[in-house]
């Protein structure tokens, strides 16, 4: 009989990963009181129990465990006296709060600031060259802009609700919101900015939309990261004429989804030219065997001019990509792309598989995770408006520090085999949390030292 292989020392994996935790926070933004300064305390001095850090950093933690509610913090953190010791080390609070004590907090902050904290955290990623490597062609950031609902009610929930009559005659109240996340190769996809979409204009005749908020959230980014090079992946909403000259205004550059049906000049014009354009041309063999056939065929200065008369040069790529399915069958996918990149059979491959295609990770790594996940996005976390645009940053701050920490170095050793989906890597830290027993002055060391973490940049 073949000897079993060794028990894993569940104890040496919890504290491998309670030190991921802290050393991926601390390597990053410091300390927690440094990760969330410049968020004001707006409570009564005497009348504090909880420090505003600790209140944060509960919101955080929710979200880096998955725990799916307010009531989560109650269950699962605190009626667990290991737990509750650990929060103690940290905050020199002997219990965790309550999760209507976070509503209650997070119903006085302010929003700007919350969201200021988490567009730092970008900046120190940006800074410290942890995206170095990802960038497009070597210079630019890729941030996809889109839209997305979070939460649906049944009757109206505060008056910033938008509301649609469905086509059973019912009217329901929704909050979209419009984010920028910066996306990467290797599946990094960290909130930037958020716009909520809004009524905020009670008097107007027409409501909030996703184009109004493009528009707001495209000047916070520029004023934000006035200097940061950027290429923003969109889909065809946006092609148009005014997002030509906002991103020609930023200096930016852009990689559109041109349907078939959106600027019908610009698809006639790019039709008739690309046939007559054999230098305009390239074709790739991609995948193992080189099953994956894609041709390029692309088109530059073609003349558009907007409802405002302005008049623009664009260029489009075009790529056919044809592959074989389970059964054998040929299975061919068309793509089209507006673009203010100054095109070569070099780079139009690069722009369209490492630009254009990776809006879908806006969808894929950004809304789906977070909706069909323990994350739920689509949970009302407060019917407070404030409170729950405090959430839901806060969701994005978690969600950005587990994947720092699922994708870096720290746990390759300890869990050479991996841990299978990132829902058990949550569960997997919250079971360290909730079991773990270490002293005050071990934990507190936990992050210190010297240390690297590396990331894999296929």
């Amino acid at each position: 009989m073949k000897p079993h292989a060794p028990a894993p020392d569940h104890s040496a994996q919890q504290r491998a990963l309670m030190n991921a935790f802290f050393c991926t926070v601390k390597h990053y933004f410091g300390s927690w009181s440094e990760l969330f300064e410049g968020i004001q305390d707006p409570r009564k001095p005497k009348m504090i129990t909880y420090p505003l850090n600790s209140l944060l950093f509960t919101g955080t933690f929710l979200f880096v465990c998955r725990l799916g509610s307010r009531r989560g913090v109650q269950a699962k953190l605190r009626e667990n006296s290991p737990s509750q010791a650990k929060f103690e080390s940290l905050f020199e609070v002997e219990t965790f709060p309550h999760g209507d004590t976070l509503n209650y907090c997070y119903q006085r902050l302010k929003v700007n600031e919350v969201q200021e904290m988490l567009c730092r955290c970008v900046e120190r990623l940006i800074r410290k060259k942890v995206l170095h490597t990802q960038r497009l062609l070597g210079m630019y950031y890729r941030v996809v802009i889109d839209g997305t609902g979070i939460v649906t009610f049944q009757t109206q929930h505060c008056p910033q609700c938008l509301k649609k009559k469905m086509t059973n005659g019912e009217t329901i109240y929704y909050h979209p919101i419009l984010e920028a996340k910066l996306v990467t190769d290797n599946g990094f996809a960290f909130s930037m900015m958020t716009e909520f979409i809004e009524n905020t204009d009670l008097s107007a005749d027409k409501q909030d939309c996703e184009l109004k908020a493009f528009y707001r959230l495209s000047r916070r980014l520029k004023a934000r990261f006035p200097r940061l090079p950027i290429c923003l992946l969109l889909d065809g909403l946006y092609a148009g004429g005014p997002t030509f000259r906002l991103c020609e205004d930023h200096d930016w550059k852009y990689l559109i989804v041109l349907r078939d049906d959106d600027l019908p000049n610009v698809n006639r014009s790019f039709a008739a030219v690309w046939p007559h354009s054999p230098e305009c041309h390239k074709q790739l063999r991609l995948g193992k065997q080189g099953q994956i056939i894609q041709d390029y065929h692309w088109a530059e200065t073609l003349a558009y001019t907007d409802t405002k008369d302005y008049q623009h040069s664009l260029k489009v790529i075009d790529c056919l990509e044809s592959e074989p399915n389970s059964h054998g069958q040929i299975k061919t996918t068309h793509y089209k792309w507006l673009t203010n990149f100054t095109l070569t059979s070099y780079n139009v491959p690069l722009l369209a598989n490492h630009g254009g295609r990776l809006r879908w990770k806006i969808e894929n790594e950004g809304f789906n995770v977070q909706k069909n996940s323990e994350l739920n996005l689509e949970h009302s976390y407060s019917k407070d408006p404030s409170a729950h645009k405090v959430f839901y940053l806060l969701l994005q701050l978690g969600y950005l520090i587990f994947q720092l920490m699922e994708k870096g170095s720290l746990l390759q050793k300890d869990f050479p085999k991996g841990w299978g989906a990132a829902k058990y890597l949550a569960f997997r830290l919250l079971e360290a949390w909730r079991n773990l027993m270490i002293s005050t002055p071990d934990l507190l060391a936990m992050g210190e030292g010297r240390y690297q973490i590396r990331f894999d940049s296929s």
